[in-house]
């Protein structure tokens, strides 16, 4: 039994594999790229494959996703059909997802980008905000990572409110689902988180429609997925004031280009995909286990939807 491993970058699969084999002694571990028996291969651990890479493995039982969301496996359209897809979610990504979010929407929230500059520029400006209780946070996307966000928020004192495909209920949030919800979530939100899984329905969500029913001067934080944001529509957005200010940690194409516009605007921070990354000595305990799991059971707590998306 083999379970095949892929990474972009070669010294990450390596250190992946190095990872598991400590942990299931008992399998192979190799580089997908390096597999000598295709019909061996059982389960393949992947961020990023690329496209055909899995078509050879007609014996594959699961493909487990480094990361929440599968939207990166289901882009390749010669992926084998009907293997079940696990994700990797853990308290490690979901508590380094609170921090980043609860890190930047307070930035926004004090006015440090403001702030920022004016140390640029020696100027002394006590920037007046009111308190958390009277400002309204939208989290878009209440999965395990956006729920926890949502609720972290709550905790801090924001005027939460939260917005998903089906119906949720969370403590100190206010949760509004479907199109009919969408308005309402929207109007008044004064700094919007994404945390969407990305689908067809969710694929530039982030557009000057959405953008104009915020309140003016509302600020975006994006650590979903590039695609769900229009570039051009958020330029224009920040251009027109309606958007004061923006931190995408995700982008249409990683790394981002070195002519992308984003990098040069001052109202918009860049950071590189970091907002919840999974590491090898933690991740791999979860893959593990996930893997014995579905071995003994065919199913585990993590089992993703392909045809919903995540």
């Amino acid at each position: 039994m083999t379970i095949a491993v892929s990474l972009p970058a070669e010294d990450k699969t390596e250190w992946w594999c190095q990872m598991l084999r400590d942990l299931m002694p008992d399998w192979e571990i190799q580089p997908l790229d390096k597999v000598q028996d295709p019909d061996a291969v059982t389960y393949t651990v992947v961020w990023r494959p690329v496209t055909g890479a899995m078509k050879p493995f007609s014996n594959l039982k699961a493909i487990v996703s480094l990361g929440a969301g599968i939207d990166h496996v289901l882009a390749d359209k010669l992926l084998p059909q009907d293997v079940p897809i696990i994700r990797t979610v853990g308290t490690d990504l979901t508590q380094r997802m609170k921090e980043y979010v609860a890190l930047h929407v307070l930035r926004h929230h004090r006015e440090m980008p403001a702030i920022e500059a004016n140390q640029g520029r020696k100027r002394w400006e006590q920037i007046i905000v009111p308190p958390a209780t009277q400002r309204r946070v939208g989290v878009m996307g209440l999965g395990n990572l956006g729920s926890a966000a949502a609720e972290l928020l709550s905790q801090i004192g924001f005027q939460v409110v939260g917005w998903s495909r089906s119906p949720k209920e969370l403590k100190g949030v206010q949760c509004y689902s479907g199109a009919d919800g969408f308005q309402s979530f929207l109007e008044g939100t004064e700094i919007l988180v994404c945390l969407l899984p990305l689908t067809d329905g969710t694929r530039g969500i982030l557009n000057a429609d959405t953008f104009n029913q915020l309140k003016r001067g509302a600020s975006i934080i994006n650590a979903a997925r590039g695609p769900h944001m229009v570039d051009s529509d958020l330029i224009e957005a920040l251009n027109s004031g309606q958007i004061g200010a923006a931190t995408l940690d995700v982008f249409h194409v990683e790394p981002l280009p070195d002519t992308h516009p984003f990098w040069s605007n001052p109202k918009i921070t860049v950071t590189p995909h970091i907002a919840s990354m999974i590491d090898a000595p933690t991740g791999s305990k979860i893959v593990a286990k996930n893997i014995r799991i579905f071995e003994e059971t065919g199913t585990v707590p993590d089992l993703a939807d392909a045809k919903r998306g995540y």
